[in-house]
């Protein structure tokens, strides 16, 4: 690997940082090598908004090779909206420019005085005052630091207000509305007065094997092209699936509690190609290009259009159907630097509160939170960016929210983190996903609702099951999770639909490694485990594996109606398939033995 840049803000010292050999073979690189590396300080006392807190960016050994959906690299830390393991991707163009200048990751501690921004111009650092920039959306700060350092093909990562807010879901934003959105990782940037981190790179990303390499990678991307999934993504975005998941009855509505809407297919990705659709934007060296560019329904200007989690969250979520004002939302969202998920799905809970009684026109100054009424939800969005108003309460997400009015097991969320719009009634293999994923209620640690609808892989051991079933499929959704955590590491698109011994073939080329797919595996294991350990560590056990109240609840209309997850049943099985003990929720001595994770076993089993 490249050296890390290491920078304490609060002294403003640098240092390169090598990261050990057995690392590299043991993890890769990407968000299971940012746990090892971040194992020691991510203590249960650790404030993540103090300055001892450390974030970490860090790339993978396939970010900006151009090989396939390899423009991604991935943002780690002690999230402050769950105390638990933080971790966000991020696409576009950033990872690559960091690689090109000579670092495989950026590690930041400490907190300047001051509002700063950093720039890495390969072996040049600097720290510029940011004083200035400070309340500037994620659109003009990329802006105002290319004019301020005269790079104008610096790549720059930065936080709006709502990272300034230190709000508990505010987001770091670079490129065309690229997105590291989960688990609060521009609060942390926010705690330390980072406002942005420009990036320019002369460099070429290194490659083991080039010629082999390049050869494979051409193949590969022209096969990512014409696959099924790629087109439907390159055509009609991630929206593409949403009548699917509609008639599957894993579309949620009116804040999960309801099965059907009608005119529900104003809300789908061929809805908003058809009718708002101008282009398309991919990342670096992506041949699927699943990100959209709308028109503006009244300015008439070019922007960033919504994917499905915005699509369904400011849609259907807040029993919605209009597509001008869910690109409006999704706008606004990422110009404070906010995740679109949290947002929509904290704002549906305090809808749903306020249907249920929990909540009056008193508790909300005034404002009357009736399903459908998008005065009110922009209302809201504009207050939680601003950290103001009934918005302060909002900003603290779903969970602090239902502490606050008596109503806690009533949110939406699994250990702090709002839960994604993949219903689990309809697909119930994502009911363990959500119970079990390292940073909370996460749909991208494991994408399994596209198992559930047919996208099985007998080459991984990971086969089909009903999607309405229960303890059978455990040891499936645990094959999933690891196969997507070597995804996490590599760092690579959930969207590289490529044949698994493809992939491994490729890593191999670009790196001097000669692993098999059962080895990839393994890493995979091993580093679901790491991220595991890091939450024990933190107080994370067996009880805070579980859904929240209206989850477990049949819903009485739509395409799951009648459907109740048997959670504890899966749960033990999933357990036994982990090598988890059943009592604590922690890996047992054996399995960390066997996955080279022993170090951790004196902290978890002192005993032992």
């Amino acid at each position: 690997m490249q050296p890390i840049l290491r920078i304490d803000l609060s002294t403003g010292r640098t240092e390169k940082y090598l990261v050990p050999e057995e690392w590299e073979h043991n993890f890769l690189g990407g968000a299971s090598l940012a746990a090892r590396m971040l194992y020691d300080v991510l203590t249960p006392d650790l404030d993540p908004l103090s300055p001892k807190a450390e974030i970490l960016f860090l790339t993978g050994p396939l970010s900006g090779t151009a090989g396939p959906t390899a423009g991604r690299f991935v943002i780690c830390a002690k999230s402050p909206a769950t105390g638990l393991w933080g971790e966000s991707h991020i696409g576009g163009f950033w990872g690559t420019e960091l690689r090109k200048a000579g670092y495989d990751g950026v590690w930041i501690t400490g907190k300047a005085e001051k509002p700063v921004y950093l720039v890495v111009d390969d072996d040049q650092v600097n720290l510029y005052p940011a004083s200035h920039l400070w309340g500037m959306d994620t659109y003009q700060i990329q802006d105002a630091i290319r004019s301020e350092i005269g790079k104008k093909n610096a790549r720059v990562a930065g936080i709006g207000q709502a990272g300034e807010n230190m709000i508990n879901f505010a987001s770091i934003m670079c490129d065309h509305g690229r997105v590291a959105g989960r688990t609060g990782m521009g609060a942390v940037l926010g705690s330390k007065n980072l406002k942005a981190i420009a990036v320019i790179g002369s460099g070429i990303v290194p490659v083991h094997d080039a010629k082999a390499f390049s050869q494979h990678r051409t193949q590969i991307n022209k096969n990512l092209r014409n696959d099924n999934l790629s087109r439907t993504l390159r055509e009609l975005g991630t929206g593409g699936g949403a009548e699917y998941f509609d008639y599957l009855g894993s579309m949620p509505k009116r804040g999960f509690s309801t099965g059907s809407m009608d005119n529900i297919e104003a809300i789908s990705g061929s809805s908003l190609t058809e009718k708002h659709l101008v282009g398309v934007s991919a990342c670096h060296g992506c041949v699927v290009a699943c990100g959209r560019v709308v028109n503006h329904h009244v300015k008439s200007t070019r922007q960033k259009g919504p994917e499905y989690e915005t699509m369904v969250g400011f849609g259907p979520n807040l029993w919605l159907r209009d597509m001008n004002f869910i690109i409006d939302m999704n706008d606004l969202c990422d110009r404070f630097g906010m995740d679109t998920i949290s947002v929509s799905n904290t704002i549906g809970f305090a809808f749903r509160l306020f249907e249920l009684g929990y909540l009056t026109k008193k508790d909300t100054n005034g404002l009357i939170l009736e399903w459908g009424d998008q005065h009110a939800v922009e209302t809201l969005v504009w207050q939680i960016g601003q950290n103001s108003g009934f918005g302060k309460l909002l900003s603290k997400g779903a969970r602090a929210l239902g502490q606050q009015f008596g109503a806690e097991d009533l949110a939406i969320q699994v250990n702090g983190l709002e839960v994604p719009y993949h219903d689990p009634r309809g697909v119930s293999g994502m009911a363990l996903v959500y119970a079990t994923s390292p940073r909370g209620a996460c749909h991208n640690q494991s994408d399994y609702f596209f198992v559930e609808i047919g996208q099985a892989d007998e080459e991984l051991g990971i086969h089909f099951f009903n999607r309405l079933g229960g303890a059978e499929k455990a040891g499936n959704v645990a094959r999933h999770q690891d196969w997507r955590t070597v995804f996490n590491s590599l760092v690579i698109c959930l969207f590289g639909n490529v044949p698994p011994n493809e992939l491994v073939n490729l890593l191999n080329q670009s790196i001097s490694f000669e692993l098999t797919l059962d080895e990839m595996l393994l890493i995979g294991e091993r580093g679901w485990n790491m991220k595991r350990v890091v939450n024990n560590r933190l107080g994370l056990t067996r009880e805070n594996d579980r859904l929240p109240r209206p989850l477990l609840e049949p819903l009485e209309d739509g395409g799951a109606v009648g459907h109740t997850i048997e959670m504890e049943v899966m749960l033990k099985a999933y357990y036994r398939a982990r090598g988890w003990d059943w009592d604590t929720g922690y890996p047992t001595p054996e399995k960390l033995k066997a996955l080279n994770l022993g170090f951790a076993v004196k902290d978890l089993w002192p005993a032992d």
